[in-house]
């Protein structure tokens, strides 16, 4: 068990996670001195917020970073609370992106990325004390140095994505794995149970998505009971951000809970349609973890687009304090 589940989990999500935040720190310092006034000016709708979330969250590649800034922020009354919805709607969506290209199966230029972006990014290193002031090309230079290292970072997720499949052959021959799926095959409800706990323990919704893309391309479960737990995978990722929302102030604690109520709500509504969405999914494309992807994307979509007028309610814009 130790050698053909444990090792391989272990070791590839750890990789995983190596990769995710390498890409976090990567393009947070490329662009991190930037977001506070991107947020406080691009978030004056809910409309605008929603936008700006979205693509925060698809660039740095990290819901949870953006949220936990944006909670930072209201703690510290520089932004409120009613101001924060559209970018905890962004989020949502922005998380797509990597799922998305995980889905298409590129793991197999992995290591070459992770050569060629590695060679470029010490090459970076070079220039250091030739070019002391922030000229043009020393700005580029940093540019070409933190993208190489965003990419080393992918190179990484991508690599652990391959490790972790190394174990779903002896994850299939176990009792517990298959008492699961038969519990599952009674309600898809244990399905959302395991997405939500085990993306609170690993604190990655994209690694419980990543993990549950090579278990379903194995043929080892349904496509309903993958995204029922991609669908509890966005309910644990709510775990980041009540953490951060602690001893903070009351508009904080909102935009924690409304993180919570969004993706919640959303799987409530979304329980009785999971066997719809799969359908759709199975439409766009089919290739299982590609069909995993689209359907968190459409999903998480969705979902915001539903919540975003409810961002304009008047008793919403009086939660100021």
């Amino acid at each position: 068990m130790i050698n053909d589940i444990l090792l391989p989990l272990f070791t590839g999500l750890c990789l995983f996670l190596f990769g995710m935040k390498i890409m976090e720190l990567a393009l947070h310092n490329w662009a991190g001195s930037h977001l506070k006034s991107i947020l406080e000016r691009f978030t004056r709708t809910p409309l605008r917020g929603m936008v700006t979330g979205t693509a925060l969250t698809a660039f740095l590649q990290s819901s949870s970073a953006i949220t936990v800034i944006t909670i930072g922020m209201v703690n510290a009354r520089i932004m409120t609370f009613p101001r924060t919805l559209g970018i905890i709607l962004g989020t949502n969506i922005g998380t797509c992106i990597t799922t998305e290209l995980i889905g298409l199966n590129i793991s197999h230029l992995a290591f070459p990325m992770l050569i060629v972006s590695f060679i470029v990014w010490m090459i970076s290193w070079f220039f250091k004390e030739q070019q002391q002031e922030k000229t043009i090309f020393m700005n580029t230079v940093l540019m070409l140095r933190y993208l190489s290292l965003a990419i080393i970072g992918f190179s990484c997720v991508l690599l652990g994505v391959e490790i972790m499949q190394v174990m779903v052959p002896a994850l299939q021959s176990r009792g517990m794995f298959t008492w699961f799926l038969e519990q599952s095959q009674q309600s898809l409800l244990w399905g959302i149970i395991a997405g939500t706990c085990i993306t609170a323990i690993i604190q990655s919704s994209s690694a419980m998505v990543a993990i549950t893309m090579g278990l379903i391309t194995l043929d080892t479960f349904s496509l309903e009971l993958g995204i029922a737990i991609i669908v509890g995978a966005n309910i644990g990722t709510c775990v980041t951000s009540m953490i951060a929302s602690i001893g903070g102030s009351k508009s904080g604690q909102f935009v924690a809970w409304s993180h919570v109520i969004l993706n919640v709500g959303g799987a409530i509504l979304f329980y009785p349609l999971l066997s719809l969405l799969a359908s759709i999914s199975t439409s766009i494309s089919s290739n299982p973890s590609e069909q995993i992807a689209h359907a968190q994307t459409i999903y998480n979509v969705v979902c915001s687009i539903i919540a975003l007028p409810l961002c304009y309610m008047s008793f919403i814009k009086r939660l100021k304090n």
